[in-house]
């Protein structure tokens, strides 16, 4: 595929990134407000589909699993089976796991991509953590959720001004695609059906629809019904 990446320090290049996913557990999603679960399961189910589409390495873990924050969200390795999962002992900062740094630290990548739940704990410790040891940190915040809009307002500010840099689950996707002339396109584009724009199916089908007129012709013969 011919490369259309720039370099551009305030977007993600896909061969310097790492994404990681934190903390996203049953348990705690009964604790999310300022997104509907539905959602929250399908844009993290976006990130790790595009993660494994662009392979960009994977990390999960999970705050204490055996307890009341219950287990990881399968979707997860539904969509990423190349995702890593590392286990900690009790860290609520994930950053604070030497696991965890060591496992970022060996890809040799320097762009993290972040989303967790609790936003203003799981995602924005990390986020803090990474951006003092001198990562490029994107968060992701409509694949977090929060106990809060307050809350999450309250975070986004927090680690903005420390540099870190918000985005949604629909612009990651774009921008980790960059162009539509690449032979795994449509890859993406099922990845916008599935988990983020449903009724961008109706655009695949009207698309498609007018792609068979104009190598069949028009299914509506208009002009023989008028000439009878």
């Amino acid at each position: 595929m011919e490369k259309h990446f720039t370099k551009n320090k305030f977007m993600i290049e896909p061969d310097d990134a790492v994404l990681l996913l934190i903390d996203h557990q049953s348990g705690l999603f009964q604790l999310v407000k300022d997104i509907e679960e539905r959602a929250l399961r399908a844009h993290v189910s976006a990130l790790a589909k595009v993660a494994y589409i662009c392979k960009i390495p994977t990390f999960t873990t999970a705050s204490v699993p055996d307890g009341p924050n219950g287990p990881l969200i399968p979707e997860i390795q539904e969509n990423n089976p190349d995702a890593v999962y590392i286990p900690r002992t009790g860290q609520i900062n994930a950053w604070d796991n030497p696991a965890w740094v060591k496992a970022i630290e060996e890809t040799g990548r320097k762009t993290l991509i972040i989303a967790g739940t609790l936003t203003s704990v799981c995602m924005a410790f990390p986020t803090l953590s990474a951006l003092v040891a001198g990562y490029k940190v994107f968060v992701v915040v409509d694949a977090s959720g929060n106990w809060s809009k307050m809350a999450t307002d309250l975070t986004l500010a927090r680690v903005t001004q420390a540099g870190a840099m918000p985005l949604d689950t629909f612009a990651m996707v774009s921008e980790l695609m960059a162009t539509w002339n690449r032979p795994d396109a449509m890859d993406f584009a099922q990845i916008f059906i599935d988990f983020i724009v449903p009724k961008y199916r109706n655009l695949m089908e009207s698309y498609n629809k007018a792609q068979n007129v104009v190598t069949n012709g028009p299914e509506t013969n208009l002009d023989k019904l008028y000439n009878k």
